[in-house]
């Protein structure tokens, strides 16, 4: 039998002299939604409310450039709890405070712009604009979650949807323009196009009722408090138009307030003489043919 050496463990305890040389913060985030929505356990949150943001590491910048990773989410949750290590388990942060991570994640690691391109409408040139990344995630990070609405004598307590739920919700999309391809198929015939449609149609329908039913965590009547999720999928299942139009809408809203806004571009004198406009939006959305510097 060989001989015990302590020594030869040695090299497991001795801290490493290039400790010093770590990553370090780069970037403070203030989280859009203050906090609040996590799971317990999920987020160690500074008093002060701002989250130190490292810059990613070689392995992160691969894994965001790995498809199969990227379309289920894994790749997002790694980088963010990789370079935001006060965010313990990102499958629970809210969605609303996503962009604003992604946002601060590139900041930390590539700077404060990025370049986007885009084609000048009427005349098809295409065109690059540096855009400040700063002014953007000021824009995301100052908005207030509504969380409370009023309908009729209920009152309605929603939260953002998690990452997680978010992710899965992607399905709606897929079968959107699954009903789409269907509708363009001459492949198909009537019969065949009308009979996938309904599977879609109706794939496509449970999942927009189960969506908003993830984002109500409990509704109030006088002394009357529900949060059992399976009562409130009942209640969805049987309530009025107006209910779910009411919830729709607000949803909506809130959706619309954490978007970011589009950069608003201006054409140059030559430009505008061959017919492009004063000026024109540019959608700014983050995904890996800009993600990445």
């Amino acid at each position: 039998m060989a001989e015990f050496n302590p020594g030869s463990f040695q090299g497991n305890i001795e801290p490493n002299p290039l400790q010093k040389y770590f990553r370090q913060p780069k970037v403070y985030v203030t989280l859009p939604s203050k906090g609040m929505y996590y799971a317990e356990g999920s987020i160690d949150m500074p008093e002060n409310g701002e989250l130190p943001v490292l810059a990613m590491t070689a392995k992160d910048e691969l894994a965001m450039k790995t498809p199969d990773a990227l379309l289920n989410g894994q790749a997002t949750v790694d980088v963010i709890q990789s370079c935001v290590p006060n965010i313990k388990n990102a499958w629970k942060l809210p969605s609303i405070d996503l962009d604003a991570l992604l946002i601060a994640i590139r900041i930390a690691t590539y700077g404060e712009t990025m370049e986007i391109t885009t084609k000048v409408p009427n005349i098809g040139d295409e065109k690059a604009f540096s855009i400040d990344l700063r002014q953007i995630l000021n824009q995301i990070v100052t908005k207030d979650y509504e969380n409370h609405i009023q309908v009729n004598n209920m009152n309605v307590y929603i939260e953002p949807l998690t990452y997680q739920e978010f992710t899965e919700a992607s399905m709606k999309t897929f079968e959107e323009q699954r009903i789409f391809a269907l509708v363009n198929d001459d492949s198909l015939t009537e019969g065949e196009k009308l009979a996938r449609f309904s599977k879609s149609f109706a794939v496509l329908t449970d999942l927009t009722v189960k969506t908003l039913t993830k984002s109500i965590k409990k509704i109030s009547i006088g002394d009357t408090e529900v949060s059992n999720q399976k009562h409130i999928q009942e209640f969805i299942d049987n309530a009025d138009k107006e209910f779910y139009s009411y919830i729709t809408e607000h949803l909506d809203k809130q959706k619309e307030k954490f978007a970011i806004e589009p950069f608003k571009a201006t054409s140059t004198e030559e430009e505008i003489a061959r017919g492009a406009p004063e000026s024109f939006t540019v959608p700014i959305t983050f995904d890996q043919s800009n993600f990445f510097a």
